[in-house]
């Protein structure tokens, strides 16, 4: 199924310029197009339409990916421990078996999603973190990166980030591999 995901403005990455009113057409994994929202919509009268309010951008890289996932908890809401992420002393409190981690970094990767994240820096090394990540569709990068990993260009991997504004504080969507991950309700 063909998806076009549109905003008022498309940051493509990649040294391309802004794009107002542009968009991308996503087709299972990869982006087919890129160009002005009304353009794609003529030539893909079928495709799903996605509007998202402020900027659409390649998606945020999280350089803390051990201290957030492998070094804090993210407790579960059933649990009478709070909502935040326990550190230090707090999380020696708590018995971590593998299972636990693994359900921790779950919610942690939640949350990253919910910011526009859509790769994480390791290394990583406990088991379960790494597979809660790996399923989630986020990558692990080696090392830090400035700007962002994959280019909102043709061809390229859909994974991006839709942002109420520029500043890209609040986060409305992720879609990581043409996956919906995450959206603001």
């Amino acid at each position: 199924m063909l998806t076009i995901h549109t905003a008022d403005l498309l940051i493509p990455g990649g040294g391309r310029p802004p794009l107002p009113g542009g968009a991308v057409l996503v087709e299972g994994r990869q982006i087919a197009a890129v160009e002005v929202y009304e353009e794609l919509a003529a030539a893909h009268p079928t495709a799903r339409v996605r509007r998202w309010p402020g900027v659409l951008t390649p998606g945020l890289v999280n350089p803390y990916g051990p201290e957030l996932l492998e070094q804090a908890y993210h407790p579960d809401p059933r649990e009478d421990l709070g909502s935040e992420p326990l550190t230090g002393e707090a999380l020696s409190a708590v018995v971590m078996t593998d299972a636990r981690w693994g359900a921790s970094a779950r919610r942690g990767v939640q949350r990253m999603l919910a910011q526009g994240t859509v790769a994480v820096v390791g290394p990583l090394r406990r088991p379960a973190v790494i597979d809660a990540v790996h399923r989630s569709g986020l990558r692990i990068e080696d090392s830090f990166t400035e700007g962002p990993l994959t280019p909102l260009l043709p061809g390229m991997e859909a994974t991006f980030a839709a942002f109420e504004t520029q500043e890209l504080t609040t986060c409305v969507a992720t879609v990581i591999k043409g996956r919906l991950l995450h959206r603001r309700r």
